[in-house]
């Protein structure tokens, strides 16, 4: 019910991106850029401003997004109170995440699905992607939601939230406010996730993308979750790659601090993974509600 083009506009301004707006609108790029100048037609005013590669809201366009936002919630809110009505919701739905999106995401969103529907009953089962994607073949759970890079003809993949994965230290490392170079990661002790862990695939591959030998890296360490690695970077003077959603505590508590590496960024989307062919009625109740927050 939520009206397209605001719905496009919204999705540009979450993510900051055109290209990215289309690929999770599965529309093309000059569809998303037709809807945005349409909407700048009809309010007479320019919602974006472009610098370089990166676009950034207008003061014109953060006004149009905070009504969107309550636009979009009160659609939310309409859609789903009516659905209770018409119909009673019940059942158990077994979702699979990888570790990052469990711990630092789905709480929330799970949190308001239960306040919507107290009948229906969900298991959230955590493991890395390789593992929930073996689960989900094997049928044990009902969807996955995943970080990792591979694909399997099995599934199929949509996308669910975009994430940035940044190099992190302790926030008194003497690295500190400096800008590195990619060669300067040969220098440094480098902490990374297990083997099977799709934030490690995803970060190997960007690195071995830009020439790096990853057998030549310093990992003098690999730990099974992000809440170990940060740990024990705060007490070390060793650096990890880490999802920006699991740091923005310590971020806020000053414990640790991103290190900026020259020309160098990591961009990625999460995904949901699904059996192929058509989903039971649980499995779409639960894609539309998370499309909503």
């Amino acid at each position: 019910m939520f009206d397209y083009r605001l719905k496009v506009f919204h999705t540009v301004a979450t993510r900051s991106s055109f290209t990215r707006a289309s690929e999770e609108l599965n529309i093309s790029q000059p569809a998303v850029t037709k809807h945005i100048k349409e909407i700048e037609n009809q309010l007479n005013t320019k919602l974006f401003d472009r610098k370089g590669t990166s676009i950034q809201l207008t003061p014109s366009g953060k006004i149009l997004f905070e009504y969107a936002e309550k636009i979009r919630n009160i659609y939310r809110d309409l859609e789903f109170e009516i659905n209770q009505i018409n119909q009673q919701h019940k059942g158990k739905l077994i979702i699979g995440a990888s570790t990052t999106v469990a711990q630092y995401i789905l709480p929330e969103i799970l949190a308001k699905f239960n306040a919507y529907y107290k009948d229906l009953k969900i298991e959230l089962i955590t493991h890395n992607t390789e593992i929930i994607s073996e689960l989900l073949k094997e049928g044990k759970i009902d969807l996955g939601i995943i970080e990792g890079e591979s694909q399997s003809n099995y599934f199929e993949y949509k996308i669910f939230k975009a994430d940035e994965i940044v190099l992190v230290a302790k926030a008194g490392h003497p690295l500190v406010n400096k800008t590195l170079h990619l060669k300067d990661l040969y220098t440094v002790d480098l902490v990374f996730r297990e083997q099977g862990s799709g934030s490690l695939e995803f970060i190997q591959n960007r690195l071995k993308e830009k020439g790096l030998n990853i057998n030549e890296l310093n990992v003098i360490m690999q730990l099974g979750s992000s809440e170990s690695i940060k740990n024990y970077l705060i007490h070390s003077d060793s650096m990890a790659f880490l999802s920006i959603s699991t740091i923005l505590n310590e971020l806020k508590n000053n414990q640790l601090s991103i290190i900026d590496i020259k020309n160098f960024s990591i961009e990625r989307n999460f995904h949901f993974i699904l059996p192929k062919g058509e989903q039971s009625e649980l499995i779409q109740l639960f894609l539309k509600f998370i499309s909503y927050n």
